[in-house]
């Protein structure tokens, strides 16, 4: 197991899986807090790189296009410091956080996984629900099957007057997260299925309004976005393909505020898989990766360098 450990979080990985906890320390983002630990499954991972700096390095996990609903929700939107894929490495830690890219860079490689390819299934699940948001002119909240928004005062007459607004999950065809910027205000937008007005978040009346004074550095709506966004259709899915419910279990050492997460099980499934495996067929397996990786290095498509660590690293699993 190769594992960093670091004053904002720790990072482990099993050969299986990429497994997130993050740190206790007050610097450590709101949303990262609330999200927990976050089991991530190989075949979810399409890369990694340590960026160094002259204070502090940095750690990027890359993930595949639709893993994963919270990017999903987030659109690319979401600051460093509240990324879960994203770690502060000291600078006496850099050579661990490089050998820890390695590592996994190199079981990328003798797993095939399909880096380039984007998903169509979501690989982590979303956020446990249920769920409360507070924003500027109300609240909302989503209990897996059903979206409420209740407004309050601040709240433009048309939405107010309406009453609170309730929406299944079956009438929504997505959500919208757009993060409060500086004094720009954000929003978090339920969109029905079907055709409808486009109105400004002010007076739409499935739109929660985010102000960007009070909520520029809390990002924790996205949690919302993406439970609901785990639970909807993915984009890629085939026409035919229903949707599959994520798991509902609470994540280890997460709390019951909004964002507590719930374990992959893919990477757990793959390890039970491995293990119910004949020993021949493993022994197999490695001999073919061998194989496959002499070819590559054959065709130019391996570096003399890379095939030398690669091999290595099948060599310690025989």
């Amino acid at each position: 197991m190769t594992e960093i450990l670091q004053r904002a979080g720790n990072w482990t990985f099993d050969g299986g899986t990429v497994r997130i906890v993050p740190g206790h320390h007050k610097s450590v983002h709101r949303l990262r807090r609330l999200l927990g630990e976050v089991a991530v499954p190989l075949e979810a991972v399409s890369g990694i790189a340590y960026e160094p700096g002259r204070k502090a390095g940095r750690l990027r996990l890359r993930l595949r296009h639709g893993a994963d609903p919270l990017l999903q929700a987030a659109g690319g939107r979401l600051p460093d410091a509240a990324d879960p894929y994203s770690l502060e490495v000291e600078p006496d830690r850099a050579g661990v956080a490089e050998y820890f890219a390695d590592e996994l860079r190199n079981t990328l490689l003798l797993e095939q996984i399909p880096v380039a390819e984007p998903c169509d299934r979501y690989l982590l699940p979303g956020p446990p629900v249920p769920l409360t948001v507070q924003g500027t002119d109300g609240t909302a909240s989503f209990d897996g099957d059903l979206v409420r928004i209740d407004w309050n005062w601040v709240a433009e007459g048309s939405k107010s007057s309406a009453g609170p607004r309730t929406l299944a999950l079956h009438e929504l065809a997505g959500v919208e997260w757009s993060p409060a910027v500086g004094l720009e205000n954000g929003f978090l937008r339920f969109r029905p299925k079907g055709s409808h007005a486009v109105l400004k978040p002010d007076h739409d009346p499935n739109c929660l309004v985010l102000w960007g004074v009070r909520q520029a550095k809390d990002v924790s709506s996205v949690l919302l976005a993406a439970a609901v966004t785990a639970r909807l259709p993915h984009p890629s899915a085939p026409a035919s393909a229903p949707a599959l419910p994520p798991s509902e279990g609470p994540r280890p050492g997460a709390g019951t505020e909004a964002g507590a997460g719930t374990e992959a099980g893919a990477g757990a499934g793959s390890a039970a898989g491995k293990e119910s495996a004949p020993e021949g067929a493993d022994h197999d397996v490695l001999l073919r990766r061998l194989r496959e990786l002499g070819e590559l290095r054959r065709e130019g498509v391996l570096t003399e360098e890379e095939f030398t660590a690669a091999k290595q690293a099948v060599l310690r699993r025989f």
